[in-house]
C-alpha cells in the first residue's frame, strides 16, 4: 500500500466549512442584490490572463505577488490579482457591442502571493462593481452611495467611508516638482497606517528621492483633519497655483454635497487626504471603508477612479470608477465581533427519520413544506430520535418536525423550536397547513 498523503492546505489558503461558507454566500447574495438595485449587470472573465495583460498594471508590489507560469503551449500566463485589470481588458475588447456607460459587477476569486495575516489570504474573493465610459462626478458619487447601502444591508450602522482624490496629492507633487515620482510617493503614503509617519518619511526620501522638507510637506496632508468643509479650507492654501490640485478640491466638495443630498447621514463619509491607495492605476477619487468597531482590520470596501487603465488596450477613451467589497476580510471581522450566526445547514427545518416503516410519510411531509418555499432536511437513516436531535442542534436547524407511528395514526405532529427547546402538538392535515403555520411562526421570531 502506498504511503498516505497528509491532508493539508497551502500557506495563505483556506478551506471553507459550511458554518463559514453559509454566511459568505449570504454576503455575496446581499452584494449582488445591492449592485442590481443600482442597475449593475453581471459579467465574468477567465481566472488566467496573458501575463502582459496583468503585469505592470497594479504596482511593483502586485507584480511581485503575481502567480505566473508558462502553460503547455509555452505562453506566459498569470492568475488575476484583482478584477479591475481584467475589466479594463474586457471593456477594450467588447465595448463596441456593449456601449457606454457600462455598469458591471463581478464576484470572483483572485490570487496574490502576499504575506498572509489577519483577514488576508493569498486566495480570496472580491465583489466588484464599476462604471466604465464616463468621467462624471455623478458616477463617483454613486459609487459612494453603493458602498453605503451595501454596508447598511449587510447590517452595519457604525462605519466610515473615507474618501480622497488623487488630484489633490498630484497638485501638491506638482508644486514640489515631484510629479515624475508620483508612483513611489503613493506607495509610500499607502503604508502610513501600517508603519507610521517616520518610516514613511524615510521611504519618501530613500525610494522617492524627496528631500526632508518635501517629505515633511507631503506628510502634512496626513495631519489635516476636521469636518469636510474644514479639511477643504486647510487644503486650499496647499494647492494654491495648482490647477490639478484645485480641481481635486472642487471634486471632493461636490462629493460631500451630493452624498449629503442623497440622504447619507453626516459622519458616514469622511474626507481623509492621507488615503492614497497603493495601486498605480488610480487617477481621481479613492475610497476606503472602515468598521468603527474594528478599524485595525483595515479597509473592507475600497476602490476609486481609474481613467487611463483601458488606454493600455485600446485608443478609445474608457474612464472608469468602482469599488470592491473585501469579502473574506469582512467575514474575519464579523467572526471576531461575534455577529455571524453559527449554522452548518441551509435548511431551517429538520425531519428526524426514526420510524423505519414511515419513510414515505416523512418524504411526503417534507415535500409539502418545501413547496411553500421552506427548506427541509430529512435525516437519511432510521436512528434513535435523541441522536438525531443532537445532530440537528449541532448543525443549527431552527425547527424539528417529530412524528412517529402514534403521531401519524392520530394525524398530528410535534413542532419543536430547537433554539428555545419548546415544542407543541399541531394537527397534521394533508396540506400540512397547521404545521407550516407553526414553523413560520418560529422562523419569524
Amino acid at each position: 500500500m502506498s504511503e498516505r498523503i497528509t491532508p493539508r492546505t497551502l500557506k495563505g489558503f483556506r478551506d471553507y466549512p459550511p458554518e463559514v461558507m453559509i454566511p459568505r454566500e449570504r454576503l455575496i447574495d446581499t452584494a449582488r442584490r445591492v449592485y442590481r438595485s443600482y442597475g449593475f449587470s453581471p459579467i465574468d472573465t477567465p481566472a488566467l490572463e496573458y501575463l502582459e495583460i496583468l503585469a505592470g498594471k497594479g504596482s511593483e508590489e502586485t507584480d511581485k505577488q503575481l502567480y505566473k507560469f508558462q502553460d503547455q503551449g509555452g505562453r506566459w500566463v498569470g492568475l488575476r490579482f484583482d478584477l479591475t485589470v481584467p475589466l479594463a481588458r474586457f471593456a477594450a475588447q467588447h465595448i463596441q457591442e456593449l456601449g457606454t456607460p457600462l455598469k458591471r459587477y463581478h464576484i470572483a476569486t483572485v490570487w496574490r502571493g502576499e504575506k498572509p495575516h489577519r483577514g488576508r489570504y493569498r486566495e480570496f474573493m472580491q465583489c466588484d462593481f464599476d462604471t466604465i465610459g464616463t468621467r462624471s462626478t455623478a458616477a463617483d458619487v454613486e459609487t459612494a452611495l453603493v458602498i453605503h447601502d451595501l454596508l447598511n444591508e449587510i447590517g452595519f450602522s457604525e462605519f466610515t467611508i473615507r474618501v480622497n482624490n488623487r488630484l489633490v496629492l498630484s497638485g501638491l507633487l506638482e508644486r514640489l516638482d515631484l510629479s515624475d515620482r508620483a508612483a513611489s510617493v503613493l506607495r509610500a503614503l499607502d503604508k502610513l497606517a501600517k508603519i507610521g509617519p517616520e518610516k514613511v518619511a524615510e521611504e519618501l526620501t530613500a525610494a522617492a528621492g524627496a528631500t526632508e522638507e518635501q517629505a515633511r510637506q507631503i506628510l502634512r496632508l496626513s495631519e489635516i483633519s476636521g469636518t469636510g468643509d474644514e479639511v477643504l479650507r486647510q487644503l486650499e492654501p496647499l494647492m494654491a497655483g495648482s490647477e490639478r490640485g484645485l480641481l481635486g478640491i472642487a471634486k471632493l466638495k461636490e462629493m460631500i454635497d451630493s452624498v449629503a443630498a442623497a440622504g447619507v447621514p453626516e459622519g458616514r463619509l469622511k474626507l481623509d487626504v492621507s488615503i492614497a491607495r497603493g495601486l498605480d492605476y488610480y487617477t481621481g477619487t479613492v475610497f476606503e471603508t472602515f468598521l468603527d468597531a474594528m478599524p485595525g482590520i483595515g479597509s473592507i470596501c475600497s476602490g476609486g477612479r481609474y481613467d487611463n487603465l483601458a488606454g493600455l488596450y485600446t485608443k478609445q477613451e474608457l474612464p472608469g470608477i468602482g469599488a470592491s467589497l473585501g469579502l473574506d476580510r469582512l467575514l474575519a471581522a464579523m467572526e471576531e465581533l461575534g455577529i455571524i450566526e453559527k449554522v452548518a445547514t441551509t435548511a431551517p427545518v429538520f425531519v428526524p427519520f426514526f420510524d423505519p416503516d414511515r419513510l414515505h410519510d416523512y418524504l411526503r411531509l417534507a415535500a409539502v413544506i418545501r413547496a411553500e418555499g421552506i427548506g427541509v432536511d430529512v435525516f437519511p437513516e432510521a436512528k434513535k430520535l435523541g441522536q438525531q436531535l443532537k445532530y440537528a442542534a449541532r448543525r443549527g436547524f431552527r425547527v424539528a418536525l417529530i412524528a412517529g407511528e402514534n403521531e401519524f395514526r392520530d394525524s398530528r405532529c410535534q413542532v419543536k423550536d430547537l433554539q428555545k427547546a419548546q415544542q407543541q402538538d399541531v394537527p397534521l392535515e394533508a396540506d400540512a397547513a397547521s404545521v407550516i403555520a407553526a414553523v413560520m411562526d418560529i422562523l419569524e421570531r
